[in-house]
């Protein structure tokens, strides 16, 4: 988000989180008062670099009794985890065809309070990613594209909402990443890897685990869980050793019963090589 904003020439004002902590609405809200300059807020919903998922139902009312527009980045969550937008009063939220909606990559898409986008006008200052005109052209226009239509990506995002309704909808999709995310944690750590989050803050989505020791060799675990059928992540968290393993997708628990029998084998392996 800072990279965005610099490269466009917002002004702005950062608040800085530890990388395992999630946002804390206490120093967001003494940073508004602080600068009392600020209009809107962005924050993002769960954080794919831990797993933590950001507590946006206490957070984006307190925001919003402040008088600022958010922002939710929900690109990992939405369609995965509960998030009532009529609640929270919301003013724009940001997701994507793939991630829990079990799409396919291609776009992404904006759900946002009518009143607020048509304040906009005027406001982008690049022709693609204007939304204000995006949305215009789709109101106008039957809901057209105003450049080349991403077709096949829009009928696969139309199969994956049936596929969603078809299992239960929302509630049932969070319940059986929840099962996958509490599976794999918890089998993980009798192996002896060590989330990197509090379970307090873990999200469904993603579990970050540290390195069970120095001398573990993740390209090796990589590529030999890779050969067999499952692509991990390297970790992203600056100041620890450690990998990523994704919760979400067509997955079951049967699939996470196959990964822990896969980094048992692999445990052995290691251990006589």
């Amino acid at each position: 988000m800072r990279e965005i904003v610099e490269r466009i020439g917002v002004r702005h004002v950062e608040v800085e989180f530890t990388e395992d902590e999630p946002l804390d609405v206490e120093r967001l809200l003494a940073m508004i008062d602080l600068h009392p300059e600020i209009t809107h807020v962005a924050l993002v919903h769960c954080e794919t670099t831990t797993g933590i998922l950001n507590p946006i139902e206490s957070i984006v009312p307190a925001l919003k009794r402040r008088g600022v527009l958010t922002i939710v980045d929900a690109m990992s969550s939405f369609g995965g985890v509960p998030i009532s937008i009529d609640e929270l009063q919301v003013d724009y939220l940001i997701s994507s065809s793939n991630k829990c909606i079990q799409g396919v990559p291609g776009f992404s898409f904006v759900i946002a309070k009518t009143v607020v986008i048509e304040q906009t006008e005027g406001n982008a200052n690049t022709l693609s990613l204007d939304l204000y005109d995006q949305w215009k052209c789709f109101e106008e226009h039957d809901g057209k594209w105003r450049f080349t239509s991403p077709t096949h990506v829009v009928y696969a995002f139309q199969q994956a909402l049936h596929e969603l309704k078809q299992e239960g909808g929302v509630a049932a999709r969070f319940k059986r990443y929840q099962q996958n995310e509490q599976m794999l944690r918890d089998q993980m750590m009798q192996l002896g890897y060590r989330p990197v989050i509090d379970q307090a803050v873990q999200s469904p989505i993603i579990t970050s685990f540290k390195y069970p020791s120095s001398a573990f060799n993740f390209r090796n675990f990589y590529d030999f869980l890779r050969q067999r059928g499952f692509i991990i992540y390297p970790g992203k968290v600056s100041k620890i050793n450690s990998f990523r393993i994704g919760s979400i997708g067509e997955v079951t628990t049967a699939d996470i019963q196959r990964l822990i029998e896969l980094v048992q084998t692999y445990e052995i392996v290691a251990m006589v090589n």
